[in-house]
């Protein structure tokens, strides 16, 4: 395949795309109706010029059977985690995967028996919930807190929580945190490796937005790079999906070094995950050979737009965010408005959010803001008047 590098004239992030009327889930929610969906976590910006290429590339070829990883896409991935991370991983570690969801339903079914506890902190990407539901475990969890304007771990809670649920096998971590946006710092990941290995867990880490870190003072550190101990008992899920606007392609893959825990979890596959299409392969090497200009492109204009984001917010009577470190997701807490839905109440004013209620957090909302700042300003004007009539 000749991948094309990228250049910098080719990116644009302030022209709106018209996905109306299109197969996007995100803009059908509202069909008919004048609602600026701010919702679902995929962007509305146009893929890599790479990755176009690369797709049109192997359409071209016409044939489209069953598809396996290449050595080049496999070697692609490889060098992206060691030239971004410093992560050094073996080839045999990789799992590929129809989606990260799909990984985080494996890892519970891979883990413990029915009837055991999931750890996870919640606010939380929902499907940390449904996943120990659809695999018959058990949810365990405690809150994030709020001090002094970032969310962080309680772990003397976590610890007290794991005491009293001896049945816990797995922990789901969440870093970069959707829906929080924080990136946890070394001496995070190094208290739930400590707790980890105190409580005889698996840690499950969805890592999909490691490649959207917006404070230029802060990196992303993998739970398992924190070193062989952390590793060993480790399922690092990671996607080209958020980074590089392609979720629709569905291609995903899990990283474990333990041989034992990776044939539980190929075990756990077997019969019910299918393959990942061809598409997927294409457009994943594309964006981690020669799509990094794009995205450091990508991540300075989300940049501006969460510092957009959070004065005009922080502005509106009853409504507060915390800084982004990471994502394009900002979470709100609407529970000064008096609202006791306060999704339905932007809605209402003409802007589609995530209600807080399916992260575990009755009174929040989340707005996805990876979209062109003129959208993200009328989102924020239509909020701030609906905010004003109360």
């Amino acid at each position: 395949m000749n991948l094309i590098p990228e250049r910098k004239v080719d990116f644009d992030f302030d022209t709106p795309v018209d996905r109306r009327g299109s197969d996007s889930i995100k803009w059908r929610k509202y069909a008919g109706r004048d609602v600026i969906p701010l919702w679902v976590a995929d962007m509305d910006f146009v893929s890599p010029p790479s990755v176009l290429a690369a797709l049109l590339e192997r359409i071209a070829h016409g044939v489209f059977g069953y598809g396996d990883a290449s050595r080049s896409l496999v070697g692609a991935v490889v060098e992206s985690l060691q030239r971004d991370f410093d992560w050094h991983i073996d080839p045999a570690w990789i799992v590929w995967l129809p989606g990260l969801v799909t990984g985080l339903n494996v890892a519970c079914r891979a883990v413990g028996k029915p009837g055991d506890g999931v750890f996870t902190a919640s606010p939380i990407y929902p499907p940390f919930f449904s996943s120990p539901y659809f695999s018959d475990r058990k949810v365990v969890s405690t809150p994030l807190v709020l001090a002094e304007g970032r969310w962080e771990w309680d772990f003397e809670a976590v610890a007290a929580t794991l005491e009293q649920n001896p049945d816990t096998k797995l922990l789901l971590l969440c870093n970069p945190h959707n829906p929080v946006g924080r990136v946890f710092t070394r001496e995070e990941l190094q208290e739930v490796a400590r707790l980890a290995e105190r409580f005889d867990l698996v840690v499950c880490s969805d890592e999909i937005h490691c490649g959207l870190v917006l404070d230029p003072a802060l990196c992303h550190l993998p739970f398992a790079a924190l070193g062989e101990e952390a590793a060993r008992r480790s399922i690092t899920l990671m996607a080209p999906s958020k980074t590089w606007n392609v979720p629709g392609l569905g291609c995903a893959f899990a990283v474990i070094p333990d041989a034992g825990l990776r044939h539980d979890f190929h075990t756990a596959m077997a019969g019910i995950v299918p393959h990942v299409n061809v598409l997927g392969y294409a457009a994943t090497e594309a964006a981690y050979r020669h799509g990094e200009p794009w995205r450091r492109e990508l991540v300075d204009y989300l940049r501006g737009n969460a510092r957009r984001l959070e004065e005009a917010v922080n502005a509106m009577p009853g409504l507060t965010t915390t800084t982004v470190e990471a994502t394009y997701l900002a979470w709100i807490d609407a529970r000064g408005l008096g609202q006791e839905h306060p999704a339905a109440f932007f809605e209402a004013a003409g802007v589609g959010l995530s209600d807080g209620r399916d992260f575990g957090a009755p009174g929040f909302v989340r707005l996805n803001f990876g979209c062109p700042r003129t959208t993200l300003d009328e989102a924020l004007a239509r909020m701030a008047r609906a905010v004003a009539s109360l």
